[in-house]
């Protein structure tokens, strides 16, 4: 049976991308915000005209068969058997743990996640009825029924060789355990490090369309995990769990090859851009990936207010308060950033610590 389950209302989650709490807090910030506080790509995939008959009729059976075979295929999954799709990762990671658990947890069972990372990660282990630990050392999740990895982290970019996540894939198996790897930001990496290829039974991928593609709003996302585990999630999530205009627009970018290896391109200029900004300012970049920085600072909650009254938001940490995280501007946007990054007050300020 399920135990020690918190009740969904205790458990806060703080994400980025909170414009109307920004403008609560900084009701005098220039209009429009410079919205730096996700890690999604601010240049969307620029898709065609949603035919309109993905608004008017039920999504047809065969357009999910074939978006799960294209991500098989961009993802390195073994088949479209062994990829479930729906509204979000957040939404299948307890249904993945699900399946892989026969639908319960044992009393003393141990979920470890490596931190920090996602809250979201957190919060599901506790509502699934785990015992949780969160460390920052990778050894420590081989004392785990459960394991989950995010590969590159978010939000400071470690990236958890393939080797070593086999290695505790295999240590998984011998003892019924499972590791779930969050592939969220995989997109971006150089070849050779996802393990989606491996997944088994002791070892699932979860794979996030929006950021990458910058579409977070259409709501998509993927677990690679054996048939039976495919099945069982999608017997819970039913028919229709993904909407026409999704499967249209999410089948045209992953057969799009040649956005896609050009957009990797983009992104890295863009990340070494906004590298030269921030390391001129005086700031000081601890990781990320091309499509996020993470910065450290013993005034980041004032750097944070700066640039907030500005109109540019980034993404604080509560519960790291040195730590700020910059995601890439676009457009107008960086004149903006460059701007406020180049004032004499942040200057001063970013510089108080030499």
């Amino acid at each position: 049976m399920r135990r020690n389950i918190e009740p969904l209302a205790d458990i806060k989650i703080d994400h980025g991308g909170n414009l109307a709490g920004a403008d609560a807090r900084f009701p005098r910030a220039p209009k429009p915000w410079i919205d730096l506080s996700t890690g999604i790509n601010p240049h969307a995939y620029p898709h065609s005209d949603i035919a309109s008959t993905a608004f008017c009729r039920l999504p047809e059976p065969s357009a999910l068969r074939s978006l799960k075979g294209e991500a098989a295929v961009v993802y390195g999954a073994p088949s479209a058997d062994n990829v479930a799709a729906a509204p979000g990762t957040q939404i299948l990671l307890p249904l993945l743990v699900e399946a892989a658990f026969g639908g319960s947890v044992r009393p003393g069972a141990n979920a470890a996640i490596l931190s920090p990372t996602y809250a979201e990660h957190a919060r599901m282990a506790r509502l699934a009825g785990f015992d949780l630990t969160e460390t920052q050392n990778f050894e420590d999740l081989f004392a785990a029924n459960l394991a989950l990895v995010v590969n590159p982290n978010n939000p400071d970019g470690r990236l958890i060789e393939r080797t070593e996540l086999l290695r505790l894939a295999a240590h998984m198996a011998s003892k019924g355990g499972l590791l779930v790897v969050d592939e969220a930001f995989m997109d971006v990496v150089p070849a050779g490090h996802s393990v989606a290829g491996d997944i088994g039974p002791a070892l699932a991928v979860l794979r996030s369309f929006g950021k990458f593609y910058g579409l977070a709003g259409l709501r998509l996302g993927f677990a690679l995990a054996t048939p039976d585990d495919v099945r069982r999630i999608e017997a819970r999530l039913g028919p229709w769990a993904i909407s026409g205009p999704a499967l249209q627009i999410a089948g045209q970018a992953l057969a799009d090859r040649n956005w896609q290896n050009g957009m990797r391109e983009v992104l890295k200029a863009d990340a070494a851009r906004l590298d030269d900004l921030l390391t001129d300012a005086g700031l000081k970049i601890v990781g990320g990936t091309t499509l996020f920085r993470l910065v450290r600072h013993p005034y980041a909650s004032a750097l944070f207010q700066q640039l907030g009254e500005a109109g540019i938001l980034v993404r604080p940490f509560s519960e790291r308060p040195e730590n700020l995280r910059f995601g890439l501007p676009s457009g107008e946007g960086w004149a903006r950033l460059e701007k406020l990054l180049a004032s004499k007050q942040f200057r001063q300020l970013a510089e108080a610590e030499r």
